[in-house]
């Protein structure tokens, strides 16, 4: 064959930024590595502490023992801490976890918590409460534990916001997850608004800047590929709608992957401008993993397509601050 012959097709990765974890995620993944750092292995994860495969199982590695329910972590561990995940819990959970006598580390995301507290200032300002989401979703079980059972009504589409019956005369008030798609939500959001003038919306945007940074970059670069790539996992709720944004905005070939080895070469013949992004929860490693996976059969060129800039960091908890080297602080 000859040199030309051999040569590799041309190919422009346009990389979204923002993308990949977000000041919540990177929070909840610290605390567990502190509290491995204070306290020795093993440490319990109520949950996957993100919705990230290759994240969980390098906390495994360090020690990191995951379980769905309390009741599955040894009765002789009991003094061993447990951290929540930042998806956020019923009330229920910690209360479960204080009778255990049990010492907990909350990792749930600040604006996931800001939701709850908007819940529960509905509630006690006597209004009907309204949370617009996915059912099953983890966040959005948390979200409803807050308050008691049968009290918040969880709305997923538009369908429902038109068929939902209010059950007394107390005044509305609406919450969202704060994983969603931003133009679906705006969607319900305009029809409950149609239906119900005075409903109470919240304070602040509950869709967290990540997410809608996330969407934007998205739709900013998908109008320009053959195909676009998420880095996410299956059970992300904000890696799937970055995938679904991609489809709206005309991106022909938008696929979810979780690693560069499921990717399917065929869906990426002929293509010569790919997108790539990442959901809140994907390491930047597995990014640069894919780009690798190309570039052994792609002439590939990067271009960075940036559409907001993110500064935001969250504390971590009390019992772990003095855990934290100068070093660790200095970068969030």
């Amino acid at each position: 064959m000859t040199e030309t012959e051999h040569a590799k097709p041309p190919l422009t990765v346009y990389l979204c930024a923002p993308r990949g974890f977000c000041a919540g995620v990177e929070r909840a993944i610290q605390i567990v590595e502190l509290a491995l750092e204070k306290y020795g292995r093993p440490v319990y994860v109520r949950h996957e502490i993100v919705h990230n495969k290759y994240v969980v199982d390098g906390l495994k590695a360090k020690g990191a023992i995951f379980v769905e329910e309390l009741e599955e972590v040894p009765e002789q561990h009991s003094d061993r801490p447990v951290i929540f995940s930042a998806h956020g819990v019923p009330k229920s959970v910690p209360a479960d976890a204080q009778s255990r006598k049990m010492f907990y580390l909350d990792a749930t995301c600040p604006l996931v918590s800001k939701v709850h507290k908007e819940a529960e200032i509905h509630f006690r300002r006597d209004r009907e409460v309204l949370l617009i989401g996915h059912s099953g979703h983890p966040e959005v079980i948390g979200t409803m534990g807050q308050l008691p059972e049968g009290t918040v009504t969880l709305i997923e589409t538009e369908d429902d916001a038109r068929r939902f019956q209010p059950k007394s005369d107390r005044p509305l008030a609406y919450i969202t997850q704060t994983t969603l798609s931003v133009d679906d939500t705006a969607g319900i959001v305009a029809a409950l608004q149609d239906r119900f003038p005075e409903i109470v919306a919240p304070h602040k945007e509950d869709i967290c800047y990540a997410t809608t940074n996330r969407q934007e970059a998205v739709k900013h670069v998908a109008p320009r590929v053959d195909a676009m790539i998420v880095v996410g996992a299956p059970n992300s709720s904000n890696s799937q709608r970055l995938r679904e944004v991609a489809e709206r905005a005309g991106c022909r070939t938008a696929v979810l992957l979780q690693r560069a080895a499921e990717i399917d070469w065929r869906d990426f013949e002929g293509t010569s401008a790919l997108g790539l992004t990442a959901g809140a929860s994907a390491p930047e490693t597995l990014v640069e993993e894919i780009i690798d996976a190309f570039a052994e059969r792609f002439d590939v060129t990067v271009e960075i397509l940036r559409t907001a800039e993110e500064t935001i960091a969250f504390n971590l908890p009390r019992e772990l601050r003095e855990t934290i080297s100068p070093s660790q602080a200095a970068t969030g």
